[in-house]
């Protein structure tokens, strides 16, 4: 057969043969690795394989610990089957139906264009104003929802600034080598010279303005994948390895509790506006959107397209026309949402919690009370002259959200995902694989805390590019847990950047949802996200680092190893003198 035939055939029955060929290449560990670790690591790399090919749909494979823990005796089914809906899992489920209850009412395309409006037409405002609006929404909403959201409304606008794009990619190709006709007499060819020249000049100047645009154009559309998912690291319900980290903390180290809602918010919530400003410069710098050259005799144009711009955008709010009732209803009880979790237990301050008995309040119970309101709250306005009005017309009632419409706008997939990782996890735990993986990890004691958390954000932020970023973090936050534990570090300083780490994914159209409908849309090339994306995650590393080393080291006592991680540290006396190591 030929060879080039032969290739294609392997490339088209590629997750057939993942599928087949993965366990049985990975048996040897089962001889080579003490037993029940060997079998606990045979099931979590075999999972990792199956995640990172997606040789079977992510969520199947987030269920393969239900039936093979048990099976090989790692994990009885009684101990592996309450993780896939742990109280983390309800959170994220809260989290999504408000998302959910937002899109019905079309709350967020209102914001979006109440900012734009705000921010202005010109280019690096515009690109500001999506980067902000993205990263806004990606907070409540998943990051692939608002990129699917801002995209059109972005290329309404960049069709106002700058025309049809074809017409702008056709005046970006070079036309000065067409050839002007010399079989002409020697005195007009002076003047077909000089007409020739002048010419040129006209379309070197319109190539010029028109490449402008375009990367204007390309600007635009960049930011805003980028944008969500920086967005999306802010709050807890925001991503799901978000929540992974806090399930994984609640798995190993039952004691932690410093991670919560409102906690996670004040150290996060700076890093993500640091991170989004920066990140603005460097897309606005790279594709125009700073640059103030401005030709005098486009000046009064390209007034003329903003102009024209801030219209359609004018057009598009007026079109939503005043806030209804509804729209006001989930304003309220979306901010509700936020203020109750953001209140709860800030640590920082006293929070409400403490009026219910210690432990049994958490953020899933606010998150659910709240969801919960939404499905008999009216999405009209009551009228007690209804009932009074005979001639009234019997309208039926319509709850804010459906069961019908929750049901299809949250992906239950992601459930299964994270109580597939919440599973992994703990078959770690109770197998002894973590630990048995976190002595052959000590020579990195030798390494600088501060070094080992660029090392570690750098590592995960360049695997997730391949990969889910919610399969990374569950395939790896086992293995840097037991690692700094190794090392005598607070594990949130090592877990906390591997977990906003795994968010960074910038370099490639396939790393997330986000920029892979970016890149559908046609306009961006491979290599513009490389370019761009390498120094975003550059800057992603050394926003993190700056971050846990400064206000995090502070908020989550990074400088001093926590009491709440010894009993994990099973290599050490419990009854010694707690070793205490200055990062």
């Amino acid at each position: 057969m030929d060879p080039q035939k032969f290739s294609r055939k392997l490339w088209s029955a590629r997750k057939q043969l993942i599928l087949m060929l993965a366990p049985l290449l990975l048996l040897p560990l089962l001889f080579v690795v003490p037993p029940k670790e060997g079998k606990c690591l045979y099931v979590v790399l075999l999972m990792a394989v199956y995640w990172c090919t997606e040789a079977l749909p992510l969520a199947v494979t987030a269920m393969l610990p239900v039936c093979l823990f048990p099976t090989m005796g790692i994990l009885p089914s009684k101990k592996v089957c309450p993780q896939y809906f742990l109280e983390t899992n309800f959170l994220f489920l809260s989290g999504l139906v408000m998302a959910s209850a937002i899109e019905e009412w079309g709350l967020h395309r209102r914001i979006a264009l109440k900012v734009l409006k705000i921010v202005g037409v010109k280019p690096a405002w515009l690109i500001l104003g999506m980067m902000i609006t993205s990263s806004f929404l990606s907070m409540w909403l998943s990051n692939t929802a608002t990129t699917a959201m801002m995209l059109p409304i972005a290329n309404a606008i960049l069709e106002s600034l700058f025309g049809n794009l074809e017409t702008l990619k056709e005046n970006c190709k070079d036309k000065s080598d067409s050839q002007v006709n010399m079989h002409v007499l020697p005195c007009e060819k002076q003047v077909l010279t000089t007409e020739n020249t002048s010419e040129q000049k006209n379309l070197k100047e319109v190539r010029k303005e028109a490449e402008y645009q375009m990367k204007v154009w390309k600007g635009f559309l960049i930011s805003i994948p980028y944008a969500a998912s920086i967005g999306g690291t802010a709050t807890l319900t925001g991503t799901a390895p978000n929540l992974i980290l806090v399930g994984q903390l609640k798995s190993y180290f039952p004691e932690c509790d410093l991670i919560n809602f409102g906690s996670w918010f004040v150290f996060a919530f700076p890093l993500m506006l640091l991170f989004l400003i920066l990140g603005w410069i460097w897309i606005a710098f790279l594709y125009g959107g700073l640059n103030t050259r401005l030709c005098i005799s486009k000046h009064d144009e390209r007034e003329a397209a903003e102009a024209k711009a801030k219209a359609v955008i004018d057009e598009d709010y007026k079109k939503l026309g005043p806030i209804k009732f509804a729209e006001g209803s989930i304003t309220f009880f979306f901010i509700m949402f936020a203020i109750l979790l953001f209140t709860r237990d800030p640590k920082f301050v006293t929070g409400w919690s403490v009026f219910f008995t210690k432990g049994y309040v958490s953020d899933a119970v606010t998150g659910v009370i709240i969801i919960s309101i939404l499905f008999f709250f009216p999405s009209q306005c009551p009228s007690l002259c209804w009932w009074f009005d005979s001639r009234a017309s019997n309208t039926p009632y319509v709850p804010l959200l459906s069961w019908r419409k929750a049901q299809e706008c949250v992906p239950w997939n992601i459930i299964l995902l994270l109580g597939g990782g919440f599973a992994m996890a703990k078959g770690c735990e109770e197998s002894g694989l973590a630990v048995w993986i976190g002595n052959h990890l000590q020579p990195l004691a030798q390494v600088p805390p501060a070094v080992a958390v660029i090392l570690i954000t750098a590592f995960i932020a360049c695997f997730t590019e391949f990969a889910s970023n919610t399969a990374t973090i569950i395939i790896f936050l086992p293995v840097i847990a037991e690692l700094a534990i190794r090392v005598n570090v607070n594990p949130l300083y090592f877990m906390i950047p591997a977990t906003t780490g795994c968010s960074y994914a910038f370099m490639l159209p396939v790393s997330t949802p986000p920029n892979s409908i970016a890149f559908a849309s046609g306009h961006l090339m491979v290599k513009d996200m490389v370019k761009t994306g390498f120094v975003m995650n550059i800057l992603g590393i050394l926003c993190v680092s700056l971050a846990m080393n400064t206000w995090g080291l502070h908020m989550f006592s990074l400088h001093t190893y926590p009491d709440w991680a010894r009993p994990l540290n099973s290599t050490e006396d419990q009854n010694s003198t707690c070793f205490i190591k200055t990062l």
